[in-house]
């Protein structure tokens, strides 16, 4: 027992080694140094520490930190009625110190090859926005496939910021205890989260997603026309779609 302890004290202080190179390099965001000295004098950190230091979208720093090489662990919990994580380090196996040198800088033409694929549309919702509405995303998160050697277009997409964020939480609390944890390159990629446009699979369950959104005037009255049809039938919207897609098909 005194030698499994001794080895755990050796390995955490590995990762504690390369939480302290991190810092000392530079390549770390102002959000993901903050995050780190609150761990390290700490050992811990929530969703609500986290918050306390105004940052309101807490998946996005613990990201910093993980495209850093740094492991961390997320732990659930519920207090006073809210559900939250709490980030401690990881195994120090799981250091990525090929991530040191951080992420690469997209040149303005890689994303005018995005633009031209997607028709200035996000990957996920299909919405059309402004190019500069438009957020590149690592189809499998920096933090467990690093950048590739060359930029090629097929490990990139565009998402506006509302998909992104939704993204980061999926892949926290559902890719990250599913298919992660295959480090096999292609469960990973046919998920959903990482190829909206031809998945396979969410977070290794065999479901399938439809995002649609009602936009102008016209077809918002025809959505509150649908919504009310679904409500006289004792449907939810969503529910009365299926049924009507389940006709049309049969």
């Amino acid at each position: 027992m005194a030698f499994i302890l001794l080895l755990r004290g050796i390995l955490m202080d590995s990762v504690i080694d390369y939480v302290n190179k991190i810092l000392k390099s530079g390549h770390i965001s102002r959000r993901g140094e903050k995050v780190l000295h609150f761990m390290l004098q700490n050992k811990a950190i929530s969703t609500p520490d986290i918050e306390k230091m105004g940052y309101e979208h807490a998946p996005r720093a613990i990201r910093d930190v993980r495209e850093a090489g740094v492991p961390l662990v997320t732990k659930m919990v519920s207090k006073d009625g809210r559900k939250y994580a709490v980030y401690t380090f990881g195994n120090a196996s799981d250091i990525k110190e090929n991530m040191l040198q951080g992420r690469v800088t997209f040149p303005k033409s890689f994303k005018q090859k995005l633009l031209k694929i997607q028709g200035n549309r996000c990957a996920i919702c299909n919405q059309k926005f402004a190019p500069e509405y438009l957020q590149i995303d690592h189809r499998v998160p920096y933090e467990y496939n690093g950048d590739s050697k060359t930029l090629d277009t097929k490990d990139y997409m565009l998402l506006c910021a509302e998909c992104n964020r939704i993204k980061d939480r999926a892949t926290e609390i559902g890719c990250a205890k599913t298919c992660f944890k295959t480090h096999n390159i292609d469960i990973i990629r046919s998920c959903y989260w990482a190829s909206p446009e031809d998945y396979t699979h969410i977070c290794m369950k065999p479901i399938r997603r439809l995002n649609m959104t009602w936009l102008d005037k016209d077809d918002v009255d025809n959505f509150d026309k649908m919504k009310k049809k679904a409500q006289e039938a004792g449907l939810s919207p969503q529910k009365y779609i299926k049924e009507l897609i389940l006709k049309d098909v049969q």
